[in-house]
This record gives structure tokens, C-alpha cells and sequence, in this order.
């Protein structure tokens, strides 16, 4: 194997909780609500779908939002508007909070990476092997990377809204694998969805999944890529 592809969210990193990622929210906006409402509200966001980055598909997704959602990772704006637009299913005493929740999860201090990923990214590196990130998102997440100390071990990024495509799409993980002048065949992509990262397979390459569980409960399971590689 000559190159590694990793997922970002839920398989190198982990978005904060909802009820973190409300609170950090309200505390920046000045706002505040009785715990128990708090916890409520957390709770019925991440239902919606909301809570970018948590795996949690949405119940009850209105049928206007449903095409929209199918194609959120395809572009900033849609990404953008699918999750304000799932958040707002959940009503809120401040309307302008639904756009600065999305804001938060943005920020690079919502995300902590798993336990063994910086050593996993960095032996990678050491053994002379490309590393490539290939995710459905919608905004840049280098800036993650960079506040965490991981950016020195990614070679390149293939990012589903500068490309206009979405995993399982087999062109993404060809944009990664061109960038990293790999040949499909020998590169192990590494994804916690079988859905969307099972889509490296149609190009031959090997796909490795890993659980999207908190960073607490999940302290090695990206260590066997390092034997894959070998």
C-alpha cells in the first residue's frame, strides 16, 4: 500500500456533544436557559438531524427539506441551508441562534481528534506513506487540522463541496488518490460509513471502517491501519 484515505468526522475526529455544541452557543450569544430546557433542546436538535457531524440522521425530515438534504455536502450554501434549515424544526426563543449553532460547529475547538490518530497520521508519514482526507462536508475543515497539530501529517484533501461531488461518488476518492499520485489499488481508505466510504471499493481499493463512537469510548481502532499497510 503506498496511501491511506481517511474520513474526517467520526473516524479522525469527533464533534463535540449537542448539549456542549448548544451551550458553547448560547454562552457566545449571551443567552441562557434552565438546564432542564437545555437539555430538552439539545436533545430534540440532534433529532432533527441538526447537529452537524454527528451521524444522527434526521427523523421526520419535511419532504420540502428532503432533496436539499440528499444533496447537502455538494456545495457550501446547501450544506448551509439543509442543517439551519433541519434546525429550525426545533423552535428556539432567538431565531438569529440557528445560524451561529451552525457557525459553532465550525470552529476547530468542537472537534477533538480520536486518541490514536495523530499516532497513526504521523507513522504514516514516517513510513513514507501519502495521506489524504477525503470527506462529504461543506465547509473547510484544514483549520481543524491546524489548531489540533495534524495538518504536518496530511498530504491533500478532497473535500465533497470544492469538488461538487459526494461520497460514495467514486470520483472524490480519484481526486485524493490523483493528488497523492497513488494508484487506486494500493490505497486503504478508512471511513466509519459503509454507505459512503464503501464507495473507494468501486476503484479498487481497500476500505477499512472504524465505529463513530465518542472519542472516550474508542482509544485504538485506527492502530490496525498501520498493520494494513505493511
Amino acid at each position: 500500500m503506498t496511501a491511506v484515505l481517511f474520513d474526517f468526522s467520526g473516524t479522525l475526529f469527533r464533534i463535540e456533544s449537542a448539549e456542549s455544541w448548544l451551550r458553547a452557543t448560547l454562552d457566545a450569544s449571551g443567552r441562557d436557559l434552565p438546564e432542564p430546557q437545555l437539555l430538552e433542546t439539545a436533545r430534540a436538535l440532534e433529532a432533527s438531524g441538526a447537529h452537524p457531524g454527528s451521524g444522527v440522521e434526521p427523523v421526520g425530515l419535511p419532504a420540502e427539506l428532503a432533496a436539499l438534504w440528499a444533496a447537502r455536502d455538494e456545495s457550501a450554501r446547501l450544506h448551509r441551508a439543509a442543517f439551519t434549515g433541519a434546525a429550525r424544526q426545533v423552535p428556539l426563543l432567538w431565531p438569529e441562534l440557528y445560524d451561529v449553532l451552525y457557525e459553532r460547529h465550525m470552529a476547530p475547538a468542537a472537534w477533538s481528534p480520536y486518541p490514536d490518530a495523530a499516532e497513526v497520521l504521523s507513522t504514516l508519514r514516517e513510513r513514507g506513506i501519502g495521506v489524504g482526507v477525503v470527506s462529504n462536508i461543506g465547509w473547510d475543515l484544514r483549520p481543524v487540522f491546524r489548531h489540533h497539530g495534524l495538518d504536518a501529517h496530511v498530504d491533500a484533501y478532497a473535500l465533497s463541496y470544492e469538488h461538487g461531488v459526494q461520497k460514495p461518488d467514486p470520483r472524490l476518492f480519484s481526486v485524493a488518490c490523483a493528488a497523492l499520485g497513488a494508484d487506486p489499488r494500493q490505497v486503504v481508505m478508512v471511513g466509519d460509513s459503509k454507505e459512503a466510504d464503501g464507495g473507494a471499493a468501486a476503484l479498487g481499493c481497500r476500505v477499512h471502517f472504524v465505529d463513530h463512537l465518542p472519542v472516550t469510548d474508542r482509544p485504538d481502532a485506527l492502530l490496525p491501519v498501520l498493520d494494513l499497510v505493511d
